[in-house]
């Protein structure tokens, strides 16, 4: 590989303008394919097959209305009064007119609606206020009669003690006997009406009760909530019917009444460059200047990086007609792409720098640069790949298309690298380097040797390793230790930006109507049998009732019955927010219940809704993370043990890895979730994690944890494989690839905080969880704790049961041999002259 990459290198040089204008090509082709043929992007996050999809598809099937998604338009007066007719009938034609839209199947009118609620309500309370007066009637009629009965008996008793019961007494008694039994006729045929009626009437009572927690006006008349119901499923409906509503709603103009789309309809394609994005470009532009020395050389890997940028993005969005694109997306494309363009490019230009500076011809040292560097950078490039696109494993599909776009991303940072690089570099010639160099150059003054063993290169005390290991391992264990409380979840319109209209439709439905106003469920029982259709509201009264009883649920509404009578449909609001715990166990409170029906059978119940759906995704990402985490390891043992030629390096490697991936994991949660330093980052309302973050972090943060192992690692191999003492060769490499490694350290991380002030909720705790995470993994780990724990080691690092030492391939990833092959100058040290015996097998 690094002699095809050193020929590479030389064609690019000579041919620069060639690869140049190919690359200018390939943007131009990518960019007439993503006009052609790019499609929409959603913010909606969906999965297939889960318990919500298969509730929401029975509902689409088998009942009337209840199968589409669903949105809301809140309504606010903005002086808190309640609203006046006037303002009402606006917002109905304003409703109405959104009904129009296509893909809306219904909109309701909250006032209308609520008119029904309460009018319902009071003719329940009619009813019972009926029953009650017709019960005490049939108690005053019975005690009347009760009365009549003992009176005649104390008139029979009277006479026949007077001896006067004759015949004309007794007839009169028995007159009243038989009016007496007419009138318990009467009342025993107006109870049998009361019995009659008093189960439906208690039922009504019942769903009355349950539902007396649901509102779509707020009780002091100043807010009402609008449904909007689709022909489709919320993530299905396009960009272009949300855009209409969104127009007619921010557009019309009501004295009095301010109008907020909810996040569902309000939901908007995150900015891939904005100015916090701008500024981690800055910040990364001024330490190129710093490394390099010069404009021209921090330019270099910022064009590459941009370039790359846009080829890779163009091509994967050109796809985004055909393959459902999560808004994120492409923006974890641009995030990778623009981190590792930039590292990438970076370390070829300074070894081709460093060449220079010894006296290498131009195109050499380009070919040289490309083939030593470039090859360790196409590897460890690989190694972000494979990690990325072993997403897909995870069988969740958005996560998988997130991995491949991050993937391509990083494959057209590599070709960039080894191709466009030399080529530019060749166009630069000298000028890459400074005034100063060329002068230096020009006056027969060469470089020193930066591979020689010098005085620098003595071995840390193993005091300070065991002080420097103990310290940092305790270190990232207390930063992660908040990780040990994360919860998972989706954004939802609490933390969206405050001046969106998403978050203040979120902030009234709250405020106003109850935090779980924001994420009503939808519940299905499914009955053993088909209930007759003059039993279908005692079966809901029985159920409701059942599913009422159930903790942290405010109200419970029947909204329909399948086309069979085998289910019944109910909204059922929660207590609790969408994101809470709360309302989090109540979905697998629900899912567990088994109602018993009238019939003393056993139902079952299913569960949809937007929350529910952000809870079987959280729950699903969970349980594939650590099945992730396992195959990463197990990769990164692999790949190292193939690199270094080591047992024990790998595994001190892939144990940092893991210490670092925790550490990010815990400052994270602290910072998104249990809302420490909250408002520094612009965090206004802590909640969940996002779901797909960890398993997301997971692979790019293995991935770059491997470059930064591989370009420090590779140096001390290199030293100790020449003859350098063991706890020399730790310091060696750690000196000599100190520089690159912390350059290209802030580069990344700078480029992913800038991601960080995205006003985009799903943007914010990825560029902070990677730029955190790269921040502790190469600063802490790599340049702490893996030299210390080698000099810990000592000769044992280096350590390889000899039948793995015959099997392995030499994968020379630093290009040792090309370097013996082409030396920068002819009487450098050829492999003959290091000291035999030592692993010569492994240089």
């Amino acid at each position: 590989m690094a002699e095809l990459l050193y020929r590479l290198g030389r064609f690019s040089a000579r041919r620069h303008w060639t690869v140049v204008v190919a690359w200018l090509a390939v943007l131009a082709v990518t960019a007439g394919t993503y006009v052609a043929f790019a499609g929409t992007l959603s913010s909606s996050i969906t999965l297939p097959d889960t318990p919500t999809t298969r509730v929401s598809a029975q509902l689409e099937r088998d009942f009337e209305g209840t199968g589409g998604g669903n949105g809301a338009i809140v309504v606010e007066t903005t002086d808190g009064a309640a609203f006046t007719a006037e303002q009402r009938r606006a917002v109905a034609d304003l409703l109405d007119r959104v009904g129009e839209v296509d893909e809306v199947s219904e909109v309701s009118d909250p006032f209308a609606t609520q008119d029904q609620l309460d009018a319902s309500a009071r003719k329940v309370a009619d009813g019972k206020q009926q029953l009650n007066d017709g019960l005490n009637q049939l108690k005053t009629a019975q005690d009347q009669v009760d009365a009549g009965r003992a009176g005649v008996e104390a008139q029979r008793e009277q006479a026949r003690q007077a001896g006067t019961l004759d015949a004309a007494t007794r007839a009169a008694l028995a007159d009243a006997e038989a009016q007496l039994d007419a009138g318990q006729v009467r009342i025993d045929r107006n109870r049998a009406k009361v019995v009659e009626q008093q189960p439906a009437l208690e039922q009504g009572i019942t769903l009355s009760r349950l539902s007396s927690g649901f509102r779509t006006v707020s009780e002091d008349g100043s807010a009402a909530v609008a449904n909007v119901t689709f022909d489709v499923a919320i993530n299905e409906v396009s960009l272009e019917a949300k855009a209409e509503i969104e127009d007619l709603v921010t557009g019309a103009d009501i004295d009095g009444v301010e109008l907020y789309p909810s996040q569902d309809i309000a939901q908007t394609v995150p900015s891939i460059l904005g100015p916090g994005e701008v500024a981690g470009v800055v910040v990364a532009a001024i330490v190129l200047f710093v490394m390099l020395g010069t404009l021209l050389g921090a330019a270099l890997p910022l064009v590459t990086a941009l370039l790359g940028v846009g080829v890779a993005s163009l091509a994967s969005l050109s796809f985004s007609g055909v393959v459902d694109f999560v808004s994120v997306t492409p923006v974890l494309g641009v995030m990778l792409g623009l981190a590792v363009g930039i590292d990438y490019s970076l370390f070829i230009i300074n070894r081709h720098r460093r060449q220079l500076k010894q006296g290498a011809d131009l195109h050499e040292s380009i070919g040289l640069a490309n083939g030593t560097s470039g090859n360790a950078v196409v590897f460890a490039g690989v190694t972000v790949i494979v990690a990325l696109l072993a997403l897909n494993v995870t069988g969740v599909p958005f996560l998988g298309l997130m991995g491949t776009v991050g993937g391509v991303a990083v494959l057209v940072a590599i070709l960039m690298a080894v191709t466009l690089t030399p080529a530019v570099l060749s166009l630069v010639g000298r000028r890459i380097l400074g005034r100063r160099e060329r002068a230096r150059l020009d006056s027969g003054e060469h470089a020193a040797d930066p591979t020689a063993i010098t005085a620098r290169d003595t071995p840390m005390s193993t005091r300070r390793a065991l002080a420097t290991l103990g310290v940092g391992v305790v270190a990232l264990l207390a930063v992660a230790a908040p990780a040990t409380q994360m919860r998972l979840g989706l954004p939802d319109g609490s933390t969206q930006p405050p001046d969106t209209a998403a978050y203040q439709a979120y902030e009234v439905q709250a405020d106003k109507l109850g935090e779980g106003a924001n994420g009503p469920l939808l519940v299905v029982a499914d009955l053993p049998s088909a209930v007759a259709e003059d039993g279908v509201v005692a079966e809901q009264a029985t159920i409701a009732e059942q599913v009422g009883r159930t903790w942290s649920v405010e109200a419970v509404v029947p909204i329909g019955v399948s086309k069979d009578r085998t289910a019944l449909a109910f909204q059922v609001v929660p207590t609790g927010s969408p994101s809470s715990e709360s309302t989090a166990e109540l979905v697998q409170n629900l899912r567990t219940l088994e109602p018993v029906t009238t019939s003393g059978e056993r139902a079952t119940l299913g569960v949809a809704g937007n929350a529910s759906a952000g809870i079987d995704i959280s729950d699903k990402l969970a349980s594939v993370l650590p099945v992730y985490l396992v195959l990463v390891v197990g990769l990164s043992l692999l790949i190292l043990v193939l690199v270094f030629r080591s047992i024990l390096v790998p595994l001190t490697a892939t144990l940092g890895f893991v210490l670092s991936l925790l550490a990010a994991f815990g400052g994270i949660t602290a910072i998104f979730q249990l809302g420490f330093l909250a408002d520094l980052f612009g965090v206004h309302a802590p909640g969940p994690v996002l779901s797909f973050l960890p398993i997301i972090a997971t692979g790019i943060l293995f991935g770059l944890a491997m470059d930064y192992q591989l370009f420090l690692v590779s140096g001390m191999r290199e030293a100790y494989a020449h003859g350098a003492p063991a706890r020399v060769a730790v310091q060696h490499g750690l000196h000599a690839g100190r520089s690159v490694v912390t350059a290209a350290a802030i580069i990344m991380i700078s480029v992913f905080a800038g991601f960080v002030f995205s006003h985009d909720a799903t943007i914010k705790p990825i560029g902070f969880g990677l730029a955190f995470g790269v921040l502790l993994d190469a600063f802490v780990v790599r340049m702490l704790l893996i030299p210390a724990a080698m000099h810990l080691l000592g000769e044992a690092a280096w350590w390889l049961p000899k039948w793995l030492d015959r099997i392995l391939p030499d994968v020379d990833v630093e290009g040792a041999r090309l370097e013996r092959s082409h030396p920068v100058h002819e009487d450098a040290e050829v492999a003959g002259d290091a000291p035999a015996g030592r692993h010569a097998a492994t240089s």
